[in-house]
């Protein structure tokens, strides 16, 4: 076939790899000119030149004659590859319904158009109506601005005529006023002259009517006049005297008032002092007995350490252990890893009972009594299996699957022991069920640092319930999907502030410290100074089921949380020794209001041992009641009231 066929050969013998597309559309062309084409391409080629030229193009409808030759030549070259026929016939079909449907929809729109050029003429008249009308108001208006601009002129030209007229009275008026100025001074000039003479004439007068009167005056009564003068002299003298006696010491009122103004502040000064001193003595007084007191615990401390740097014996040396522990420094360094020296005389016990335990070939059976745990009833010697901690922990990991899975499908919780039971027999048959049985159960309760081995050994022996091992399973899987959303982009790790933030919101109910535990234990392992926490590496486990140190962490806080809680249960309830159900209801919701009904039906029912349908009106022992919440999923729903309290203390 051409050219399809041919193309695709010569494409294909002369492909470069790496060669640009515009080589390759250059070589493909000079292929296609070297083969000559088949005969039926040149006939159908032929047909289709004589049928166009036949046509009549100057119709309307030239595109649609056009086409028919177009559509015969692909008929012919569709009857000729009875091959691709089927696949050409639907190609063909569907552009032909494509055509059609698009013949129908301008034959739809034929009216529509029609309609638009109506509308289109009558916007267009309707315009120019407009226009017309708007001419007429324009020169109606050009004709008014004219107008207007004559009358500003004219005003314009009357402003500055009366400009020119204000200028001329402002010189006159100017030249008014300094006239004036000069007659105002020359009269008062005048006018002081007079007076001069005037006061001179008087002068003159009077000093002359004296001259004649004493001339003409009597001695003797001017004698008698300077007589009573001195006498009234002294009379202004005595009451002088008296008046400067009695009101010497006398003041101003203003100055009175002034002064009991000041005093009256003086005084609320002096009482606000006194207040504030009165304070602080007492405030003295109370950091005196507060440093009694430091004093006295310093004392008592500085002996207690004393007397500890006597008996104690100094921290040992744990890098030692590595000599004698299976696997080295490496093994143990993993052992060792993020735990105190308690837990590591713990891990020290475990590798010598494990050894121990591996000399042993037989254990001895505890019998067949009611009171023997149903997965460990046998008499008689039993075969020690030999197993190591990872074959262990794989069992156990094994069973918790298949449990869960049987859960699951029967819609309510197996016993453990009888599970446990079932499974070894199922897996290994009858005879070594018992052996695998008593093998793991020296192993779980002699590996307690173990997670693993130590929550299946709690819970097959009854120290705990089942509950509190799937609720910190689901806390984890929680975190996990927190930590998870938080990364946006899918890296494994986040910033130490996102952790942070995500472990605020899967645990609100935690206190800073103890999320300031867990980002510090999630750095533990960090070799650097990174601030990205690869939170994905958190939650691995070895080979043994030994979780890293930042799971450990969240286990121990769940304990001890819940340990807090039942201690604060028990606080609520006082000094009381026994108690019924509705005393023990009321201290739940005085420590956790929050408390849905549903969960703390639950917890009454786990402390009294029995169903919500029961009665449960029965007085128990309190330790018995927080002995049995103990080993229940027992833990917080809402905040502390407590807690509560003293955050809004603090912020006050």
């Amino acid at each position: 076939m051409w050219p399809a066929f041919a193309a695709g050969q010569t494409v294909l013998r002369n492909h470069k790899p790496c060669s640009a597309p515009e080589e390759r559309t250059c070589s493909n062309e000079q292929a296609l000119l070297t083969i000559p084409k088949p005969r039926h391409l040149e006939q159908l080629e032929s047909y289709l030149r004589k049928e166009l030229q036949t046509l009549d193009l100057t119709k309307g409808i030239s595109q649609e004659l056009k086409l028919q030759p177009y559509r015969e030549i692909f008929e012919f070259f569709i009857d000729n590859f009875k091959t691709y026929k089927p696949l050409l016939s639907a190609i063909k079909n569907e552009y032909e319904a494509t055509l059609a449907h698009q013949k129908e929809m301008i034959r739809a729109l034929e009216p529509l158009k029609a309609m638009v050029t109506t509308v289109s003429e009558e916007c267009t008249q309707q315009i120019l109506a407009l226009q017309e009308k708007e001419k007429v108001e324009i020169n109606t208006l050009k004709q008014e601005k004219h107008h207007l601009l004559k009358f500003i002129d004219n005003m314009k030209e009357e402003k500055c005529s009366l400009q020119t007229q204000v200028e001329h009275l402002q010189m006159s008026v100017a030249e008014e006023y300094t006239r004036y100025l000069q007659e105002y001074g020359a009269r008062k000039l005048l006018l002081a002259k007079l007076n001069d003479m005037h006061n001179e004439q008087l002068n003159v007068k009077q000093h002359q009517a004296q001259e004649k009167a004493v001339k003409g005056e009597d001695v003797v009564k001017l004698t008698l006049a300077l007589k009573m003068a001195r006498q009234d002299l002294t009379k202004a003298q005595v009451k002088l005297n008296a008046m400067t006696a009695e009101y010497g010491d006398v003041v101003p009122r203003r100055r009175f008032e002034s002064l009991e103004k000041k005093y009256s502040d003086l005084l609320q000064e002096m009482k606000t002092l006194r207040k504030d001193f009165d304070q602080l003595h007492e405030e003295y007084g109370t950091l005196l007995e507060i440093h009694r007191e430091t004093a006295e615990e310093r004392d008592s401390f500085f002996t207690r350490l004393q007397e500890a740097e006597r008996s104690h014996t100094p921290r040992p040396n744990w890098a030692k252990c590595s000599e004698v522990i299976p696997g080295g420094a490496e093994r143990w360094d993993r052992l060792a890893k993020g735990k105190s020296s308690h837990q590591l005389v713990d891990v020290l016990l475990e590798e010598i009972g494990t050894g121990v335990l591996k000399e042993m070939n037989v254990f001895r059976g505890w019998g067949k009594g009611n009171k023997v745990p149903v997965h460990l009833r046998y008499e008689g010697e039993v075969k020690n299996k030999k197993p190591t901690k990872k074959d262990v922990v794989n069992i156990l990991k094994d069973i918790w699957k298949e449990k869960t899975a049987l859960d699951q499908q029967t819609g309510k919780r197996s016993s453990l022991p009888e599970f446990f039971l079932s499974y070894l027999q199922k897996k290994y048959g009858d005879a070594s069920a018992v052996e695998w049985s008593y093998t793991l159960s020296e192993y779980m309760r002699l590996c307690p640092s173990n997670h693993v081995m130590s929550s299946f050994y709690e819970i097959l022996t009854g120290k705990v319930a089942e509950e509190q091992y799937h609720s910190q399973n689901q806390l984890i899987s929680d975190l996990q999907k927190e930590l998870a959303a938080y990364d946006s982009y899918s890296s494994g790790s986040l910033p130490s502030e996102q952790f942070r933030m995500a472990l605020r919101e899967a645990f609100p109910l935690k206190r800073r410290d103890a999320i300031q535990e867990l980002v510090d234990a999630s750095m533990f392992s960090l070799d650097s100074d990174d601030d990205f926490i690869d939170y994905i590496s958190l939650f691995k486990e070895d080979e043994e089921g030994n979780p890293e140190p930042f799971v450990a962490k969240l286990r121990s806080q769940y304990v001890s949380e819940k340990q807090e809680y039942l201690q604060e249960l028990k606080n609520s309830l006082g000094d009381v020794t026994e108690v019924d159900a509705d005393d023990l209801k009321a201290a739940f919701c005085r420590i956790d209001p929050e408390i849905s009904d549903q969960t703390l039906d639950a917890y009454i029912g786990l402390a009294y041992q029995v169903r919500r349908e029961q009665p449960d009106q029965e007085v128990v022992p309190v330790d018995t009641i927080l002995e049995r919440l103990c080993v229940g999923d027992v833990r917080r729903v809402g905040p502390s009231p407590r807690k509560e309290s003293t955050t809004d203390f603090e912020g006050e």
